[in-house]
Protein backbone atom coordinates (compact mmCIF):
# COMPACT_ATOMS: atom_id res chain seq x y z
CA UNK A 1 0.00 0.00 0.00
CA UNK A 2 1.53 3.32 -0.98
CA UNK A 3 2.17 5.99 1.64
CA UNK A 4 -1.11 7.85 2.03
CA UNK A 5 0.28 10.84 3.97
CA UNK A 6 1.16 12.96 0.89
CA UNK A 7 -2.29 12.28 -0.59
CA UNK A 8 -4.02 13.09 2.69
CA UNK A 9 -2.05 16.32 3.04
CA UNK A 10 -2.90 17.32 -0.55
CA UNK A 11 -6.57 16.52 0.04
CA UNK A 12 -6.57 18.59 3.22
CA UNK A 13 -4.99 21.50 1.42
CA UNK A 14 -7.53 21.29 -1.40
CA UNK A 15 -10.42 21.21 1.05
CA UNK A 16 -8.95 24.16 2.91
CA UNK A 17 -8.57 26.07 -0.36
CA UNK A 18 -12.27 25.60 -1.03
CA UNK A 19 -13.13 26.59 2.54
CA UNK A 20 -11.17 29.82 2.39
CA UNK A 21 -12.20 30.89 -1.10
CA UNK A 22 -14.30 33.61 0.52
CA UNK A 23 -11.61 34.53 3.03
CA UNK A 24 -9.13 37.23 2.06
CA UNK A 25 -5.47 36.15 2.12
CA UNK A 26 -6.21 33.37 4.60
CA UNK A 27 -4.51 30.42 2.93
CA UNK A 28 -0.82 30.12 3.62
CA UNK A 29 0.72 28.66 0.48
CA UNK A 30 4.25 28.55 1.89
CA UNK A 31 4.33 26.28 4.92
CA UNK A 32 7.01 27.00 7.52
CA UNK A 33 7.88 24.03 9.72
CA UNK A 34 8.77 24.39 13.40
CA UNK A 35 12.17 23.08 14.46
CA UNK A 36 11.74 20.86 17.50
CA UNK A 37 14.24 18.75 19.47
CA UNK A 38 14.31 15.01 18.78
CA UNK A 39 13.53 14.39 22.43
CA UNK A 40 10.93 16.74 23.80
CA UNK A 41 11.95 19.29 26.39
CA UNK A 42 10.79 18.55 29.90
CA UNK A 43 8.10 21.03 30.86
CA UNK A 44 8.14 20.11 34.51
CA UNK A 45 8.27 23.50 36.30
CA UNK A 46 11.59 24.53 37.79
CA UNK A 47 10.20 25.65 41.13
CA UNK A 48 12.50 27.68 43.32
CA UNK A 49 12.93 30.87 45.30
CA UNK A 50 9.65 32.49 46.26
CA UNK A 51 7.79 29.59 44.63
CA UNK A 52 9.62 26.83 46.53
CA UNK A 53 6.36 26.00 48.30
CA UNK A 54 5.08 24.66 44.97
CA UNK A 55 7.73 21.94 44.67
CA UNK A 56 6.13 18.65 43.73
CA UNK A 57 2.82 20.17 42.67
CA UNK A 58 1.24 18.70 39.54
CA UNK A 59 -0.11 21.37 37.18
CA UNK A 60 -1.49 18.88 34.66
CA UNK A 61 1.24 19.62 32.11
CA UNK A 62 2.54 16.93 29.75
CA UNK A 63 5.67 17.37 27.67
CA UNK A 64 3.79 16.53 24.48
CA UNK A 65 0.90 18.85 25.36
CA UNK A 66 3.16 21.79 26.17
CA UNK A 67 5.23 21.17 23.03
CA UNK A 68 2.08 21.36 20.93
CA UNK A 69 1.05 24.48 22.83
CA UNK A 70 4.43 26.06 22.16
CA UNK A 71 4.05 25.57 18.41
CA UNK A 72 0.50 26.94 18.48
CA UNK A 73 1.63 29.94 20.56
CA UNK A 74 4.15 30.95 17.90
CA UNK A 75 2.30 29.87 14.75
CA UNK A 76 1.01 32.75 12.62
CA UNK A 77 -1.54 30.55 10.87
CA UNK A 78 -3.66 31.04 13.98
CA UNK A 79 -4.38 34.54 12.64
CA UNK A 80 -6.81 35.09 9.78
CA UNK A 81 -4.12 36.47 7.44
CA UNK A 82 -1.11 34.52 8.72
CA UNK A 83 0.70 37.64 9.96
CA UNK A 84 0.32 37.51 13.76
CA UNK A 85 0.95 34.90 16.44
CA UNK A 86 0.62 35.06 20.20
CA UNK A 87 4.40 35.39 20.25
CA UNK A 88 4.22 38.49 18.05
CA UNK A 89 2.97 40.52 21.02
CA UNK A 90 4.68 38.51 23.78
CA UNK A 91 8.42 38.56 23.16
CA UNK A 92 10.57 36.26 25.27
CA UNK A 93 13.55 38.63 25.32
CA UNK A 94 11.50 41.21 27.23
CA UNK A 95 9.59 38.97 29.61
CA UNK A 96 6.92 38.01 27.07
CA UNK A 97 5.70 41.59 26.83
CA UNK A 98 5.66 44.04 23.93
CA UNK A 99 7.85 47.14 23.74
CA UNK A 100 5.08 49.06 21.94
CA UNK A 101 2.36 50.91 23.86
CA UNK A 102 -0.24 49.15 21.74
CA UNK A 103 0.54 46.03 19.74
CA UNK A 104 0.14 45.49 16.02
CA UNK A 105 -2.76 43.25 15.09
CA UNK A 106 -4.09 42.19 11.70
CA UNK A 107 -4.72 44.71 8.91
CA UNK A 108 -2.51 47.32 10.58
CA UNK A 109 -4.91 47.60 13.51
CA UNK A 110 -3.73 48.42 17.03
CA UNK A 111 -4.79 46.52 20.13
CA UNK A 112 -6.94 48.34 22.66
CA UNK A 113 -4.45 47.95 25.51
CA UNK A 114 -0.81 47.23 26.23
CA UNK A 115 0.14 43.54 26.04
CA UNK A 116 0.64 42.23 29.60
CA UNK A 117 3.81 40.19 30.24
CA UNK A 118 3.48 36.43 30.72
CA UNK A 119 5.06 34.56 33.61
CA UNK A 120 3.90 32.44 36.53
CA UNK A 121 0.23 32.51 35.53
CA UNK A 122 -0.35 28.87 36.47
CA UNK A 123 -2.82 29.71 39.27
CA UNK A 124 -3.99 33.16 38.18
CA UNK A 125 -7.78 33.48 38.04
CA UNK A 126 -7.97 37.15 37.12
CA UNK A 127 -6.64 37.69 33.61
CA UNK A 128 -6.45 40.52 31.10
CA UNK A 129 -6.33 44.11 32.33
CA UNK A 130 -10.08 44.09 32.90
CA UNK A 131 -10.24 40.62 34.46
CA UNK A 132 -12.64 39.28 31.85
CA UNK A 133 -11.07 35.80 31.92
CA UNK A 134 -10.99 33.76 35.10
CA UNK A 135 -8.85 30.87 33.85
CA UNK A 136 -6.00 30.35 31.41
CA UNK A 137 -8.19 28.04 29.36
CA UNK A 138 -10.65 30.89 28.98
CA UNK A 139 -7.86 33.33 28.13
CA UNK A 140 -5.81 31.62 25.44
CA UNK A 141 -8.25 31.77 22.51
CA UNK A 142 -9.61 35.26 23.20
CA UNK A 143 -6.72 37.05 21.42
CA UNK A 144 -6.99 34.53 18.58
CA UNK A 145 -10.67 35.39 18.12
CA UNK A 146 -10.32 39.14 18.68
CA UNK A 147 -11.16 41.05 15.50
CA UNK A 148 -8.22 43.43 15.95
CA UNK A 149 -5.59 41.05 17.24
CA UNK A 150 -5.68 37.82 15.24
CA UNK A 151 -9.14 37.91 13.67
CA UNK A 152 -9.91 34.19 13.78
CA UNK A 153 -13.53 34.59 14.82
CA UNK A 154 -14.66 31.33 13.22
CA UNK A 155 -13.37 28.38 15.24
CA UNK A 156 -14.23 25.90 12.47
CA UNK A 157 -11.96 27.83 10.16
CA UNK A 158 -9.22 27.81 12.79
CA UNK A 159 -9.49 24.03 13.10
CA UNK A 160 -9.41 23.62 9.30
CA UNK A 161 -6.24 25.71 8.99
CA UNK A 162 -4.49 23.76 11.73
CA UNK A 163 -5.53 20.43 10.17
CA UNK A 164 -4.06 21.51 6.85
CA UNK A 165 -0.65 22.26 8.33
CA UNK A 166 1.18 18.92 7.94
CA UNK A 167 3.32 19.20 11.09
CA UNK A 168 0.31 19.17 13.44
CA UNK A 169 -0.75 15.60 12.70
CA UNK A 170 2.09 14.10 14.74
CA UNK A 171 1.96 16.79 17.43
CA UNK A 172 -1.73 16.21 18.19
CA UNK A 173 -1.25 12.43 18.11
CA UNK A 174 1.55 12.62 20.66
CA UNK A 175 -0.38 14.99 22.90
CA UNK A 176 -3.82 13.37 22.77
CA UNK A 177 -3.45 9.90 21.31
CA UNK A 178 -5.13 10.85 18.02
CA UNK A 179 -4.63 13.49 15.36
CA UNK A 180 -8.11 14.95 15.81
CA UNK A 181 -8.00 18.74 15.95
CA UNK A 182 -10.62 20.56 18.01
CA UNK A 183 -10.75 24.07 19.41
CA UNK A 184 -10.91 22.52 22.90
CA UNK A 185 -7.65 20.66 22.29
CA UNK A 186 -6.04 23.81 20.88
CA UNK A 187 -7.03 25.72 24.01
CA UNK A 188 -5.87 22.92 26.31
CA UNK A 189 -2.43 22.63 24.67
CA UNK A 190 -1.89 26.38 24.75
CA UNK A 191 -3.00 26.42 28.39
CA UNK A 192 -0.43 23.75 29.23
CA UNK A 193 2.32 25.77 27.55
CA UNK A 194 1.41 29.02 29.29
CA UNK A 195 1.11 27.20 32.63
CA UNK A 196 4.65 25.90 32.16
CA UNK A 197 6.05 29.41 31.68
CA UNK A 198 7.45 29.77 35.19
CA UNK A 199 10.53 31.69 36.24
CA UNK A 200 11.84 31.63 39.82
CA UNK A 201 15.51 32.54 39.59
CA UNK A 202 15.75 36.28 40.15
CA UNK A 203 18.05 37.91 42.70
CA UNK A 204 15.07 38.17 45.04
CA UNK A 205 14.42 34.44 44.61
CA UNK A 206 18.03 33.67 45.48
CA UNK A 207 17.80 35.93 48.53
CA UNK A 208 14.73 33.97 49.60
CA UNK A 209 16.18 30.50 49.09
CA UNK A 210 19.86 30.90 50.00
CA UNK A 211 20.20 34.27 51.66
CA UNK A 212 22.34 35.66 48.84
CA UNK A 213 22.33 39.39 49.65
CA UNK A 214 21.22 42.18 47.34
CA UNK A 215 23.47 45.10 46.50
CA UNK A 216 23.40 47.91 49.10
CA UNK A 217 21.39 50.13 46.76
CA UNK A 218 18.88 47.40 45.96
CA UNK A 219 18.56 46.57 49.66
CA UNK A 220 17.83 50.24 50.34
CA UNK A 221 15.20 50.08 47.61
CA UNK A 222 13.67 46.99 49.19
CA UNK A 223 13.28 48.98 52.41
CA UNK A 224 11.48 51.73 50.45
CA UNK A 225 9.27 49.14 48.71
CA UNK A 226 8.15 47.58 52.00
CA UNK A 227 8.36 50.81 53.99
CA UNK A 228 7.92 54.44 52.99
CA UNK A 229 6.76 53.60 49.47
CA UNK A 230 4.08 51.16 50.70
CA UNK A 231 4.36 49.35 47.36
CA UNK A 232 3.65 46.07 49.14
CA UNK A 233 0.03 47.15 49.69
CA UNK A 234 -0.70 46.03 46.13
CA UNK A 235 2.46 44.11 45.22
CA UNK A 236 3.02 41.39 47.80
CA UNK A 237 3.30 37.62 47.44
CA UNK A 238 5.73 35.55 45.37
CA UNK A 239 4.86 37.39 42.15
CA UNK A 240 4.38 40.85 43.66
CA UNK A 241 0.77 41.18 42.48
CA UNK A 242 -1.18 40.31 45.61
CA UNK A 243 -3.04 42.59 48.01
CA UNK A 244 -2.73 40.05 50.77
CA UNK A 245 -5.56 40.25 53.29
CA UNK A 246 -8.02 42.37 51.30
CA UNK A 247 -11.16 40.40 50.48
CA UNK A 248 -14.46 41.51 48.98
CA UNK A 249 -17.13 38.79 49.29
CA UNK A 250 -19.51 40.74 47.05
CA UNK A 251 -17.18 41.33 44.12
CA UNK A 252 -19.14 41.58 40.85
CA UNK A 253 -20.11 40.20 38.48
CA UNK A 254 -20.62 36.82 40.14
CA UNK A 255 -21.73 37.81 43.62
CA UNK A 256 -18.35 37.16 45.16
CA UNK A 257 -16.89 34.48 47.34
CA UNK A 258 -13.99 33.79 44.97
CA UNK A 259 -11.33 35.93 46.60
CA UNK A 260 -9.93 37.38 43.37
CA UNK A 261 -11.15 40.90 44.14
CA UNK A 262 -7.92 41.42 46.03
CA UNK A 263 -5.79 41.97 42.94
CA UNK A 264 -7.48 45.05 41.43
CA UNK A 265 -7.21 48.80 41.99
CA UNK A 266 -7.87 52.27 40.62
CA UNK A 267 -4.46 53.88 41.01
CA UNK A 268 -5.45 57.43 40.08
CA UNK A 269 -4.09 57.58 36.56
CA UNK A 270 -6.76 60.04 35.37
CA UNK A 271 -9.26 62.42 36.92
CA UNK A 272 -11.63 61.58 34.07
CA UNK A 273 -11.56 58.01 32.80
CA UNK A 274 -10.59 57.26 29.23
CA UNK A 275 -10.90 53.49 29.73
CA UNK A 276 -13.60 51.96 31.93
CA UNK A 277 -11.46 48.91 32.79
CA UNK A 278 -13.49 46.58 35.02
CA UNK A 279 -16.39 48.99 34.73
CA UNK A 280 -17.75 46.62 32.11
CA UNK A 281 -18.87 44.54 35.10
CA UNK A 282 -20.00 47.22 37.52
CA UNK A 283 -20.19 51.03 37.55
CA UNK A 284 -18.30 51.12 40.84
CA UNK A 285 -15.33 49.49 39.10
CA UNK A 286 -14.92 52.07 36.33
CA UNK A 287 -11.21 52.86 36.09
CA UNK A 288 -10.23 49.76 38.07
CA UNK A 289 -7.67 47.38 36.55
CA UNK A 290 -5.86 44.18 37.42
CA UNK A 291 -2.71 44.64 39.50
CA UNK A 292 0.13 43.23 37.39
CA UNK A 293 3.00 41.07 38.57
CA UNK A 294 6.31 42.88 38.99
CA UNK A 295 8.42 39.92 37.92
CA UNK A 296 10.81 40.99 35.15
CA UNK A 297 9.30 44.48 35.39
CA UNK A 298 12.60 46.13 34.47
CA UNK A 299 12.23 44.58 30.99
CA UNK A 300 8.52 45.00 30.33
CA UNK A 301 8.19 48.72 29.52
CA UNK A 302 6.02 50.54 28.63
CA UNK A 303 3.83 50.35 31.72
CA UNK A 304 0.14 50.52 32.69
CA UNK A 305 -2.84 49.26 30.69
CA UNK A 306 -2.25 51.90 28.01
CA UNK A 307 1.53 51.90 28.08
CA UNK A 308 1.63 55.56 29.08
CA UNK A 309 4.82 55.33 31.14
CA UNK A 310 8.03 54.56 29.25
CA UNK A 311 10.31 53.99 32.25
CA UNK A 312 10.25 52.75 35.82
CA UNK A 313 11.21 56.25 36.88
CA UNK A 314 7.99 57.60 35.36
CA UNK A 315 5.97 54.94 37.18
CA UNK A 316 7.59 55.81 40.51
CA UNK A 317 7.01 59.53 39.91
CA UNK A 318 3.32 58.79 39.39
CA UNK A 319 3.01 57.06 42.75
CA UNK A 320 5.21 59.64 44.43
CA UNK A 321 3.48 62.83 43.30
CA UNK A 322 1.16 62.20 40.35
CA UNK A 323 -1.81 60.27 41.72
CA UNK A 324 -5.12 61.89 40.74
CA UNK A 325 -8.17 61.84 42.97
CA UNK A 326 -10.22 59.84 40.50
CA UNK A 327 -13.85 58.93 41.30
CA UNK A 328 -13.04 55.33 42.24
CA UNK A 329 -9.54 55.89 43.59
CA UNK A 330 -8.52 53.00 45.84
CA UNK A 331 -8.42 53.79 49.55
CA UNK A 332 -4.72 52.92 49.83
CA UNK A 333 -3.97 55.96 47.68
CA UNK A 334 -6.00 58.35 49.83
CA UNK A 335 -4.80 60.28 52.86
CA UNK A 336 -6.49 59.09 56.04
CA UNK A 337 -6.67 62.69 57.24
CA UNK A 338 -7.94 64.58 54.20
CA UNK A 339 -9.20 61.95 51.77
CA UNK A 340 -7.02 63.51 49.08
CA UNK A 341 -4.59 61.58 46.91
CA UNK A 342 -1.42 60.71 48.82
CA UNK A 343 2.01 62.15 48.13
CA UNK A 344 4.91 59.95 49.20
CA UNK A 345 7.66 62.54 49.21
CA UNK A 346 10.43 60.20 48.08
CA UNK A 347 13.90 61.65 47.64
CA UNK A 348 15.78 61.17 44.37
CA UNK A 349 18.07 58.71 46.17
CA UNK A 350 15.08 56.70 47.40
CA UNK A 351 13.62 56.63 43.88
CA UNK A 352 16.92 55.39 42.41
CA UNK A 353 17.17 52.73 45.10
CA UNK A 354 13.63 51.59 44.37
CA UNK A 355 14.49 51.20 40.68
CA UNK A 356 17.55 49.15 41.66
CA UNK A 357 15.35 46.88 43.77
CA UNK A 358 12.88 46.36 40.92
CA UNK A 359 15.77 45.18 38.76
CA UNK A 360 16.34 42.35 41.25
CA UNK A 361 13.04 40.80 40.12
CA UNK A 362 14.48 39.96 36.69
CA UNK A 363 15.07 36.28 35.88
CA UNK A 364 17.56 36.19 33.01
CA UNK A 365 17.27 32.42 32.68
CA UNK A 366 13.57 32.77 31.96
CA UNK A 367 14.32 35.03 29.01
CA UNK A 368 16.73 32.46 27.59
CA UNK A 369 14.88 29.21 28.34
CA UNK A 370 14.74 27.23 25.09
CA UNK A 371 11.54 25.51 26.20
CA UNK A 372 9.70 28.78 25.74
CA UNK A 373 11.48 29.98 22.59
CA UNK A 374 10.04 30.42 19.11
CA UNK A 375 10.37 27.11 17.19
CA UNK A 376 9.80 28.89 13.86
CA UNK A 377 12.89 31.11 14.24
CA UNK A 378 15.66 30.27 11.85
Amino acid sequence: IPDMKPFQTLLSLCLLFVLVSCQEDSFKTKIEYPVLPETSYSYKPNWGGMHSHMAGQDLGITDAGATLGRVLFYDKILSIDNTVSCGSCHLQSIGFSDQARLSDGINNQKTDRNAPPISNLYDDNLLFWDGRATSLNDLVLQPVRNHKEMGMENMEFLVAKIKAAPYYDELFSKAYGSNEVTSARVADAMTQFVKSMIGCDSEMDRLQISGQPLSPQAEAGRNVFFGKGSCYNCHSGPDFNDRGGFFDPFFPPNGGGFGWAQDIADIGLDKEYTDVGMGVFDQELVGVFKIPSLRNVALTAPYMHDGRFATLEEVINHYDSGINKSPNLDDVFKSWDTGEAIRLGLSEEEKSSLVAFLHTLTDENYMNDLRFSDPFQK
